[in-house]
C-alpha cells in the first residue's frame, strides 16, 4: 500500500506526491472521504489521478492510498440482471447503504451479492487435467443464463477435489493441484477492465446478427461479432434503435452500456425490460441482460470507465460460448469525459480538443468485439458484437468522434434528423448508411432460405437510388414529364419506405419482424414492380395498373401488421396481384401472344 498526499485538486484531476513506488493504472483511495480514483499519469513521484467520485471538498495534505491493483471487475454469478454504475458499483445496493436516491461518495460496497448461495453443479471429475478456460462446473444464474464456471487464466492443473452444491461466490468449489502447490478456487475471477480477455482463436464473422429491424436486416445488416455505429442528431431516434436491437437481437446476452445519458433514458430500459419476453426463452428479457449506468448527472470520470467495464463482462460471458451484444449509448459522451481530462492535464489538444490518442482508444476498444474460440479444451466459439450511438453536435459527422469511429466499424446507419421530423422511424438514412457485410450476409441468407435474398435487396436498394435521381427532375419540371416506367418507380419506391422500412417500435407486431417475413414482404412489393413493368411493356396504362391494383397495395401497405403465424397470407397476395395483372393486360393491352 502506498501512502501520499494531496497536492492540488482541479475537478475529477487529483495530483498527489510521495507516490514513486505507485504505476499509473493503479487505483488509489483519496482524501480523508476515502473516494475511489485511478492513477493515469506518473512524474517521478507525482500521479495525476482520475478520481471516480465527487472531489469537492477534498484539500492538499489529505493521504492518498495506492491499492497497487488496477480497476478490476468481478466475474461471477450474479451479474445478470443486475444494474451497476461505471466502476461496478451495484446500484441497488448502494442506494440500500448510502440511504440515499443519489451517489454519496466514499462508499465502499461488494460488487456482488457474498452472501447469496449458489446451486453449483459439477462438470469436470476429480482427476481431470483442466486448463485456462474449461468449464469445470455450472450455475443456473436465471432462466435464460447458464453461468459456467471456467478456470482462471493462467491456471493448468488436474482437479484434485470438486464440490457440489450450495455455495457463495468466494467458498471454494474446487481444487487444483498444479506444479506450484494446490490451489483452493472459487466461483469468482477478477479481470482489470483495460485489458482485453485471451482467445484461443479470431475467427472470421459470418452468421447475421438478426434485429427485427427491417431497414439493418435486409438492406444494412451486421455480423455476430461486427461492429456498428448508429450517429445521429438529437431526436433522431439513436437511443431507441439501440433499445430495439438489445429486445430483438437474436443473441445469447446484452450488455447496455448508459455512458452520459439521461437518466430518464436508463429508466425507460428499467421500466420497459422487465416486462418484455424473450422470444427465444419465453421468460423476461432483464433474465439476459447487464444494465451498466452512468449518467450525465454521475461523476464524469467515471464515464471513462464503463465501457471498459461493459466490454470486460461481455468478454467473460463470450468466453462460456455465448453471443453477446454490448450497447454503448453514446460514445461522444465517454470522449468528453477523454477530452475534459485530457485539458485538465495540460496535454496538446488535437481537433476540436479531443486528445491525439482518441482514434487509438476507440480503435482498442472496437477491436475487443469479434467472433472468437474460446480458451479451454473444447473449442466453443462466442461472439461480441459492439454497437454504439455517436452524438455528433448538430449532427455534423464530420466532427473528430464520428470519423475515426467510422474508420474500425464496419457498418454504419446514419440517422436523418428530415426524416424524423417527417415520423419517419428508424429514420436510418438508406442513401447514406452501409454495410460491409452485405455481401457474406446476403450469401449466407440465401442459402439459409433456399432464395434469393441477395437479389432481392439489391433491386430494392436500386428503386431507392433511382427515386432519389428522379426526385431531383420532379423537382425542376414536375412528375408529368416522367414516363410511366419512371412513375412506377416512384410509387414502388414509395411503398419500400412507407410500407417496409418504416416500422414501429411500440407497436406489438410490427416492432419486430422475422427474416422469413421480411423476404416475403419485400418480395411481394418486387413482385408487384416487376408484374406492373411487365404490363406498361405490353401497353398498359400507368393509370390502369394503379387503380386496378388499388386494394393490393392496400393489402400490402397493410403486411407490416400480418402476424407472425399468418405468413401463408403473403403468399396468396403475390399470387392474386399475379393474376389481376393478367387481366389488366387482357383488358386494356396487349398479350404476350399479340
Amino acid at each position: 500500500m502506498q501512502q501520499g498526499e494531496v497536492t492540488k485538486v482541479s475537478g475529477p484531476l487529483v495530483m498527489a506526491k510521495g507516490m514513486a513506488d505507485a504505476s499509473i493504472q493503479h487505483m488509489c483511495y483519496v482524501g480523508d472521504a476515502g473516494i475511489i480514483g485511478e492513477i493515469i499519469e506518473m512524474r517521478g513521484d507525482v500521479a495525476s489521478i482520475q478520481v471516480y467520485e465527487e472531489s469537492t471538498g477534498i484539500g492538499p495534505g489529505e493521504p492518498v492510498v495506492s491499492t497497487g491493483q488496477p480497476l478490476s471487475v468481478d466475474l461471477a454469478p450474479g451479474l445478470v440482471e443486475q444494474m451497476f454504475d461505471g466502476i461496478q458499483r451495484p446500484l441497488d445496493a448502494f442506494a440500500v447503504q448510502a440511504n440515499s436516491h443519489f451517489l454519496t461518495r466514499g462508499v465502499t460496497i461488494p460488487a456482488l451479492d457474498e452472501e447469496k448461495k449458489w446451486q453449483f453443479e459439477a462438470r469436470a471429475a476429480v482427476g481431470d487435467v483442466v486448463t485456462a478456460g474449461d468449464i469445470v462446473g455450472v450455475v443456473q444464474e436465471t432462466k435464460s443464463i447458464e453461468h459456467r464456471i471456467m478456470v482462471p487464466y493462467g491456471m493448468t492443473g488436474t482437479i484434485k477435489e470438486i464440490m457440489p452444491g450450495q455455495h457463495t461466490i468466494n467458498e471454494t468449489v474446487y481444487v487444483l493441484e498444479t506444479a506450484e502447490g494446490d490451489k483452493p478456487l472459487t466461483m469468482k475471477q477478477k479481470w482489470p477492465v483495460r485489458k482485453s480477455r485471451p482467445v484461443a482463436q479470431k475467427m472470421h464473422p459470418k452468421a447475421p446478427m438478426t434485429t427485427g429491424q427491417r431497414v439493418i436486416d435486409t438492406f444494412f445488416p451486421i455480423v455476430k461479432g461486427g461492429a456498428a455505429a448508429v450517429p445521429g442528431p438529437f431526436g433522431a431516434g439513436k437511443t431507441v434503435v439501440q433499445h430495439q436491437i438489445a429486445k430483438w437481437a437474436d443473441v445469447d446476452l446484452v450488455v447496455y452500456v448508459g455512458c452520459g445519458e439521461r437518466g430518464n433514458e436508463m429508466t425507460d430500459v428499467l421500466n420497459e425490460f422487465p416486462e418484455l419476453i424473450d422470444p427465444k426463452t419465453g421468460e423476461s428479457l432483464m433474465a439476459r441482460t447487464v444494465l451498466i449506468a452512468n449518467t450525465s448527472n454521475m461523476p464524469v470520470a467515471a464515464r471513462e470507465a464503463s465501457i471498459y467495464t461493459g466490454i470486460t463482462i461481455a468478454e467473460y460471458f463470450r468466453d462460456m460460448g455465448y453471443a453477446v451484444a454490448i450497447m454503448a449509448d453514446s460514445t461522444s459522451r465517454w470522449a468528453e469525459a477523454l477530452r475534459e481530462m485530457s485539458g485538465r492535464l495540460e496535454e496538446m489538444p488535437g481537433d476540436e480538443g479531443y486528445p491525439a490518442y482518441l482514434g487509438s482508444r476507440l480503435a482498442e476498444y472496437y477491436e475487443r468485439s469479434g467472433q472468437v474460440v474460446a480458451l479451454g479444451n473444447d473449442e466453443r466459439q462466442g461472439s461480441i458484437t459492439a454497437i454504439s450511438a455517436v452524438s455528433p453536435s448538430g449532427g455534423d459527422i464530420s466532427e473528430p468522434v464520428t470519423q475515426n469511429t467510422l474508420r474500425v466499424v464496419n457498418v454504419f446507419w446514419g440517422l436523418d434528423s428530415t426524416l424524423a421530423q417527417q415520423r419517419h422511424f428508424p429514420s436510418i438514412d438508406w442513401l447514406q448508411s452501409y454495410s460491409l457485410y452485405d455481401n457474406q450476409v446476403g450469401e449466407y441468407l440465401d442459402n439459409q432460405l433456399q432464395a434469393n435474398w441477395s437479389e432481392l435487396t439489391r433491386t430494392g436498394m436500386t428503386i431507392l437510388q433511382e427515386e432519389a435521381e428522379l426526385s431531383e427532375i420532379v423537382r425542376l419540371v414536375g412528375i408529368d414529364s416522367l414516363s410511366d416506367e419512371d412513375r412506377l418507380t416512384l410509387e414502388v419506391a414509395k411503398s419500400i419506405r412507407e410500407d417496409f422500412l418504416q416500422q414501429n417500435a411500440f407497436d406489438d407486431v410490427d416492432t419486430f419482424t422475422s427474416v422469413d417475413k421480411q423476404f416475403k414482404m419485400l418480395r411481394l412489393i418486387l413482385t408487384f414492380y416487376k408484374e406492373a413493368n411487365y404490363a406498361l411493356s405490353l401497353n398498359a396504362y400507368f393509370s390502369e395498373v394503379m387503380s386496378g391494383t388499388a386494394d393490393i397495395r392496400d393489402q400490402i401497405a397493410r403486411s407490416k401488421y400480418l402476424p407472425e403465424n399468418q405468413l401463408e397470407r403473403l403468399d396468396e397476395l403475390t399470387q392474386n396481384m399475379k393474376a389481376r395483372m393478367r387481366e389488366i393486360v387482357a383488358e386494356g393491352g396487349m398479350t404476350e401472344d399479340d
